[in-house]
């Protein structure tokens, strides 16, 4: 990998960060952003979890928002307890096109499975997590997408860390509130009807015949650990499904039909 501060001519070079428009981080500004060290950084990238840099001006290697969200993703698996192994394996069997958003959706369905970690933040922290200014439409978007919740001090919120970097990405799609609450409560209402199904699924055709098995004395030690390892690819599964359903649903819907037969 080639390092932002160390890059020499016979570096390696990598296609642009992001789109014109995106934010442009040197490997200072990503570890930092990222809360992780810069050590860390290239650590990801000789182990080939993160790609290269841009080469820009002056030898300086350039991050966008793509290694930002992948960054954030690998270092979520491997709060899930994933080996730096499983993490490889994970990460290729992504598409190598996903954007910055579709990683932050996989990293937010990830931490989805660990045990809830909400916080207290005030107002002021929050703009600086967020990284950008808050007006107070902003913080009512997120609000709606279940990024945080509002308690009684009105500059005091409980929020889902996991999820605030997808919420500020999008925060400058034009989407009225109302819709972001319509579309919030599709999601989670199918979400739950699929967690039922899985659930029930696990149980009939998994745990029923293991307990009644005999084989292990401690069946709900045993079955914790099975349900662990099967979580990444219930999200992965999971996540490919939908991203596949809702394109198809979208170009069906956005698709221009055939001008008529004179």
């Amino acid at each position: 990998m080639v390092h932002a501060s160390d890059e020499h001519d016979g570096g390696q070079r990598a296609s642009a960060p992001g789109g014109p428009g995106d934010p442009v981080y040197t490997v200072d500004e990503l570890a930092a952003r990222a809360g992780v060290t810069v050590r860390t950084v290239r650590f990801y990238g000789t182990r080939g979890l993160l790609p290269p840099p841009v080469i820009g001006p002056r030898r300086v290697g350039h991050y966008g928002p793509a290694h930002l969200s992948r960054l954030a993703l690998i270092e979520e698996l491997q709060r899930q307890g994933m080996t730096l192994a499983a993490i490889e394996r994970y990460l290729e069997q992504l598409p190598s096109d996903l954007s910055a958003q579709d990683l932050a959706v996989h990293r937010a369905l990830v931490a989805s499975w660990a045990p809830e970690s909400a916080e207290e933040i005030t107002l002021q922290e929050l703009r600086r997590r967020a990284g950008r200014p808050l007006a107070d439409r902003d913080v009512d978007r997120l609000a709606a997408m279940g990024v945080l919740e509002r308690g009684p001090d009105p500059d005091v919120f409980r929020l889902d860390g996991s999820l605030l970097r997808l919420g500020v990405e999008l925060l400058d799609v034009p989407i009225e509130h109302e819709t972001i609450l319509a579309s919030r409560a599709v999601l989670l209402a199918h979400a739950r009807g699929a967690a039922h199904e899985l659930a029930r699924l696990f149980q009939e055709q998994v745990w029923n015949p293991y307990r009644e098995s005999g084989e292990d004395p401690d069946h709900l030690s045993a079955m914790k650990s099975l349900s662990a390892h099967m979580q990444p690819m219930v999200i992965q599964a999971l996540v490919t499904a939908f991203q596949r359903s809702l394109s198809e649903e979208l170009r069906s819907a956005f698709r221009t039909p055939p001008p008529p037969v004179s």
